[in-house]
């Protein structure tokens, strides 16, 4: 299995987790101890802050009072921070507890008196807000933590939008400790702020002062402000936060609100930051473990490590929920995608250092051995690795193990020998083959678990000797495959073949291939080899065996198709060798058979001159080829001729040749037609049409089409509306009747066929016999795609 890893990997042993339980039992003691002199100072550093926040007094003053509290009411100091916190307001309702009192009326909150009018409950409003917000930096543990504590606090008095914390580096700008309310990607951008003029936070650490950024295009002019200042926090403000003789934290809230900050805004933010001054203090302030503490014990420990081992502690949500890991321990070659590595990744968290680990089912197995304490393991994955100059692709996986609460995570690096069974085992699967051995002398055989799956037996039953393996096969194949064998082992020859054996699911074909080890004497006394099954190549092959046979059946049904439907059409079809003359008009005839493909098309033409001195020109296309395009062909054509014959008009015969076309159940579909008549005595042609394109007239060199009367093509409708039309003809001109096989092309429209058929027809105005050849080649340019029948009609002049 191939896939992303969730951290890379590092060589080494797995470590011993049963030596580590033991180191950290030792300990455990020692790190509790730790944790509650840690808490305790926590408490204090709190309290002091709620007091700051309410009183206004300096730190040192906030410490002495909380002693002097606790010597009057005889209570330790811890007893006293306790209830300090506990004497702040309690959480109060958001809207009641943060919204604007009316003027004049002020909420029942601390240092707020009745009568104290709108200045008052302003100002208590301010100290509810501080005393929650005391309250709740009590649980703040990080300033991270701190600044989506802010700005939870904040929205709604402020209108704070967004907070950010920074920390003064000595020589090397700011960092950013904490922010809320700001994307990660920008967050990233201003992580790291160099020494330079321009910063709103550094002016404000340097001059001490809060700075107020409340008119976006005068502050441009001035600092290099953070976002987009012309879409986003219009307004911003910037604190230095009270320590001592300096300060080196700013908190800065944005706001997206336009407009200054107010007097009373100010002041509430002048006390927020003295609030967190004495949080941020206890951040720095915390005791650093002992040299010998459990701590250092635990990290000393997994520096000695090698490979990747993490020590994790679950952070879970107050629903209990595990949403992260902290890394209280790493390896010295544990590194995250950000390039920190061994001790600087203590403290900070998994999906900080390796988002990937989110991805199920890493997560979950996870999940699933804090609860059930079974040890997990992942799939391998692969991993590109740089090993002496180059790149080696490596396989990994993900061991975790619990310890106590906490989780022990491993990437253990497989070694060549691993990833080199791994490897023959993909190749047998994908390449559905297995190899055997069988030992001439100790009479023992050894096969692969594909062998075994190919022959569909038992791997209980064991493998059968090379004698018995023609004992598998089908009957018919069972020989064959015994004497090649027979030749292995008494003349030693190699043997390629294949068989035949019988499964659950069918015939199965498989390949065998051996060759044998002979001895000092050339006697053979080892023989292995593979088998491969080939059921699938051999089914292919059989079906195109199988495809082959009904093709060229097919092509000879079709070619004794053709050749019929050629006869029968010469015979329905006869053409004539040189110009006929009927009714004293000459006409040429030209028939060109498609030559792509074996059918035979079902174009055809009649032109006859009928008792009463006139001449009827038929011309039609039958849809499709074959024998049924021929037998509908014969069918129009001769009864069109029939009904001309007995009296019925044009549209009449076409009506009835369409009845025809629809109620019979030997019919091909549809077709087209036109039928003309042509009456000597006026030099009149009278036409319609079924679907079919319009005649062609050539007069004094200019070519024009004639307008088609109505009429919809036969077979398409039973109640087809037919017309006719009539056009005199004048001595020399020239008529074409044609079928859509002379101007259609594929890819281009019928009108450009029609177009380049009247500049042809200009082109090769000869009046001599044969003169549908060089019209007819210039039209077609090679082989016609499909049939093509020409009647070429011409008037003679006065003169002939």
């Amino acid at each position: 299995m191939t896939s992303e890893p969730a951290f890379p990997g590092e060589a080494g042993a797995v470590p011993d987790t049963a030596a580590l339980a033991k180191v950290v039992a030792r300990q455990r003691a020692e790190l509790d101890r730790l944790q509650d002199l840690a808490a305790t100072s926590a408490v204090l550093e709190r309290a002091k802050g709620a007091l700051m926040a309410l009183t206004g007094c300096s730190p040192e003053t906030a410490h002495e009072e909380l002693v002097q509290r606790a010597k009057a009411a005889n209570r330790t100091l811890m007893e006293e921070c306790w209830l300090m916190l506990g004497s702040l307001v309690p959480p109060l309702d958001r809207a009641a507890e943060l919204s604007p009192a009316p003027v004049g009326v002020a909420p029942a909150s601390v240092g707020a008196p009745p009568a104290a009018g709108a200045a008052g409950a302003a100002g208590g409003k301010d100290s509810a807000v501080l005393a929650v917000l005391g309250r709740a930096l009590v649980r703040v543990s990080t300033p991270q933590d701190l600044a989506r504590c802010l700005l939870d606090h904040l929205a709604t008095p402020v209108g704070a939008d967004a907070v950010m914390i920074y920390r003064q580096l000595p020589a090397v700008g700011l960092e950013l400790i904490g922010h809320a309310g700001i994307d990660d990607t920008l967050a990233d951008q201003w992580r790291q702020v160099p020494p330079v003029s321009g910063i709103p936070a550094r002016d404000a650490l340097g001059r001490r002062e809060e700075l107020w950024l409340e008119d976006p295009a005068e502050d441009r002019k001035r600092y290099l402000l953070i976002g987009d200042p012309s879409a986003r926090w219009l307004s911003r403000a910037w604190l230095p936060v009270p320590g001592g003789d300096s300060a080196d934290v700013a908190i800065g809230v944005l706001r997206d609100r336009p407009g200054a900050f107010t007097p009373r805004t100010r002041k509430l933010l002048r006390g927020v930051s003295r609030l967190c001054a004495a949080r941020l203090r206890a951040f720095a302030d915390r005791p650093a473990p002992a040299a010998d503490s459990a701590a250092e014990g635990v990290h000393a420990l997994f520096e000695a490590l090698p490979g990747m081992t993490l020590l994790l502690t679950p952070v879970r949500s107050p629903s209990g929920e595990v949403e992260d890991y902290r890394v209280d321990a790493a390896t010295a070659r544990t590194a995250d995608v950000a390039g920190r590595s061994g001790s600087e990744l203590v403290g900070r968290r998994l999906l900080e250092c390796w988002p990937a680990a989110a991805q199920e089912p890493l997560w979950q197995g996870w999940l699933d051995t804090l609860t059930t304490g079974e040890p997990y393991e992942g799939e391998p994955f692969a991993q590109q690795e740089f090993v002496d100059g180059g790149q080696e692709l490596s396989t990994h996986s993900v061991r975790a193990a619990r310890l106590g609460e906490a989780l022990v995570v491993t990437v253990v690096r497989h070694g060549s020998s691993d990833r080199q069974e791994q490897r023959l085992a993909d190749l047998q699967r994908l390449g559905r083959l297995g190899w055997a051995t069988w030992n001439l002398v100790t009479r023992e055989a050894t096969w692969s678990s594909q062998v075994y799956a190919l022959f569909e037996r038992d791997p209980e039953s064991g493998p059968v000797r090379l004698t018995e393996l023609p004992d598998l096969a089908l009957p018919e194949d069972g020989p064959a495959l015994a004497r090649v064998v027979r030749e292995l082992l008494t003349e030693g020859k190699p043997f390629d073949t294949s068989f035949r054996i019988g499964t659950a699911a069918g015939v199965r074909h498989l390949r065998a291939v051996a060759e044998a080890v002979p001895d000092a004497e050339g006697t053979p006394v080892q023989v292995h080899g593979f088998v491969q099954d080939l059921t699938a190549q051999r089914s292919a092959e059989l079906a195109l065996v199988e495809s082959e046979r009904a093709m060229l059946a097919q092509h000879g049904i079709l070619q004794a198709e053709r050749m019929l439907a050629g006869r029968l059409q010469h015979a329905l079809l006869p053409l004539p060798r040189r110009p006929v003359r009927l009714a004293g008009l000459r006409v040429d005839v030209a028939y060109l058979p498609a030559q792509s493909g074996i059918h035979v098309g079902g174009d055809w033409f009649s032109a006859i001159e009928l008792p009463c001195g006139d001449a009827l020109f038929v011309i039609g296309d039958v849809a499709g080829h074959g024998i049924d395009a021929v037998a509908t062909m014969a069918q129009l054509r001769f009864t069109a001729k029939g009904m001309i014959f007995t009296g019925s008009s044009l549209t009449g015969a076409l009506s009835r040749l369409n009845t025809l076309l629809i109620h019979s159940r030997d019919s091909h579909g549809t077709a087209t037609l036109v039928l003309a008549r042509y009456k000597p005595a006026e030099r009149l042609l009278a036409w319609a049409q079924a679907g079919h394109p319009p005649p062609l007239l050539l007069r004094r060199g200019e070519p024009r089409y004639l307008e088609r009367p109505r009429g919809v093509l036969l077979g398409a409708t039973e109640y087809p509306v037919f017309e006719e039309a009539e056009c005199r003809l004048e001595p020399g001109d020239r008529l074409l009747f044609y079928t859509d096989g002379l101007v259609e092309r594929p890819g281009e429209g019928i009108q450009r066929g029609l177009a380049r058929l009247a500049e042809a027809v200009s082109a090769h105005r000869t009046d001599t016999p044969g003169s549908l050849g060089p019209l007819l080649a210039a039209m077609l340019e090679g082989e016609p795609r499909d049939d093509v029948c020409v009647l070429d009609i011409r008037v003679p002049t006065r003169q002939g």
